[in-house]
């Protein structure tokens, strides 16, 4: 039988309600290691709260139900003083009292979370971010007890300090986290909080989809080459294929087809998008066309590795990280500064964004586009189309309405290029 604890100041209603009414509520005794019982004195019935530690040196709090000041017990929901201990140390140890089966916090769940992520060969980076933002109170709170104001106020409280694409995205992995959590523990029946409490913000789709152009590409490459051959090689691949740095890195040396006229790689799929099946999806290859120079350079690199072999090192001969530009975001900030851009505006991925929208002017179909690119028509309809626009004059101007041709005269229309040359030999007489 579990030991009861006395404490005269909360033990009788008629000792409760001589204490005075506020906010902040009264201590009570401590029921175990780490659990205590509090007390607040409202104007109606008091409330009976929990304070629990997380075994890191911070203490939650939970209000969990109410005490008998002016109603009998029911034994669920209006609790006398020794039920009431009971019921706090059932909330903060778990249904059936062991330390096993605690309430799962926000940071267990996040560690839940990345192993996870870590099983089906994604990125862990998704479940360790969040926690250079959540505060340590946040963090050590139990699922089970979050509310969706605790988050909004988290969520909003973010705002100032980073673009609203950026805290949509920061709060989809905390909720992924928290929806696995649930999933496996039966006992979280509050989805409803970060459902609501993490809406994303609305109007946050933050376009930074930065285009080069061709002699801003190749001087991206060679200034890449510049400060390291291995280096060089990785940026070369990802302006050649358009690919994601994590797909190139992926790359093994049977992936090079490096036929004298017509070279390609088989490239990695990136497994974006969801689903339980990611490591399916990432041995899952598609054929992407590269120059010669570049499959020349890549078979001198892969000489005499295994079949099986990273196709793409470092210079020390050690893999690339799964996320490259997490370790290498130096060297390609001193790329961007050489070539006279903003290392706060070009990363890596303009090299992608670049051949994206290089192929798009030079009418390759959108659907091969899409498919060279591991991507979905929407998803380039969406993100490059105003890109599009801005630098397809050249391709549309000559599809413009041209003017009535004058009763009477005997006039053929010119194409656009015919009319585009007819008119710089006329300003070429006209200098003569």
């Amino acid at each position: 039988m579990a030991r009861k604890v006395s404490f005269s100041a909360l033990e009788s209603r008629s000792a409760r309600l001589r204490l005075k009414i506020r906010r902040r509520p009264y201590s009570g005794p401590t029921l175990a290691r780490g659990i205590s019982l509090m007390y607040r004195r409202n104007a109606t019935n008091g409330t009976w709260v929990l304070k629990a530690s997380d075994g890191h040196g911070a203490y939650w709090t939970k209000g969990f139900a109410l005490a008998d000041d002016f109603e009998n017990a029911d034994g669920r929901n209006v609790l006398t003083f020794y039920q009431a201990q009971d019921a706090a140390k059932k909330l903060a140890r778990g249904e059936d009292g062991s330390a096993d089966t605690a309430p799962l916090t926000i940071d267990a769940a996040l560690k839940a979370y990345k192993r996870d992520l870590e099983a089906r060969s994604a990125n862990p980076y998704n479940a360790e971010h969040p926690r250079l933002h959540l505060t340590s109170a946040l963090l050590a709170k139990p699922v089970t007890l979050l509310t969706s104001k605790d988050l909004k106020s988290w969520r909003d409280g973010l705002l100032g300090k980073m673009v609203p694409s950026t805290i949509n995205r920061l709060c989809r992995c905390v909720c992924a986290a928290l929806t696995l959590a649930a999933e496996h523990d039966e006992r979280i029946k509050n989805r409803d909080a970060w459902e609501i409490g993490l809406a994303g913000l609305p109007d946050a789709t933050e376009v930074r989809n930065v285009v080069l152009s061709d002699d801003q590409v190749r001087g991206f490459v060679a200034t890449a080459y510049g400060i390291d051959h291995e280096f060089g090689l990785l940026i070369d691949t990802l302006a050649v294929t358009g690919a994601r740095p994590s797909q190139a890195v992926r790359l093994r040396v049977e992936d090079l087809h490096d036929h004298p006229v017509r070279p390609k790689l088989s490239m990695p799929k990136s497994a974006k998008g969801g689903g339980r099946n990611r490591s399916q999806k990432k041995i899952e290859r598609y054929s992407v066309p590269i120059t010669v120079q570049l499959a020349a350079k890549l078979k001198a690199a892969a000489k005499g590795r295994a079949d099986d072999a990273p196709l793409l090192l470092q210079s020390d001969g050690r893999e690339w990280d799964k996320s490259p530009g997490q370790n290498c975001h130096r060297q390609v900030d001193n790329v961007v500064k050489a070539i006279g851009l903003d290392p706060a505006e070009v990363t890596m991925y303009a090299l992608r964004h670049s051949s994206i929208v290089r192929m798009l002017l030079a009418n390759v179909p959108i659907r091969l586009v899409a498919s060279l690119h591991n991507t979905s028509v929407a998803m380039i309809e969406k993100h490059y189309s105003r890109y599009i626009t801005e630098h397809s004059d050249d391709v549309s101007r000559h599809a413009l309405l041209r003017p009535e041709s004058p009763v009477g005269e005997n006039v053929v229309a010119l194409s656009g290029s015919a009319a585009s040359h007819l008119a710089a030999a006329s300003y070429s007489l006209k200098l003569g």
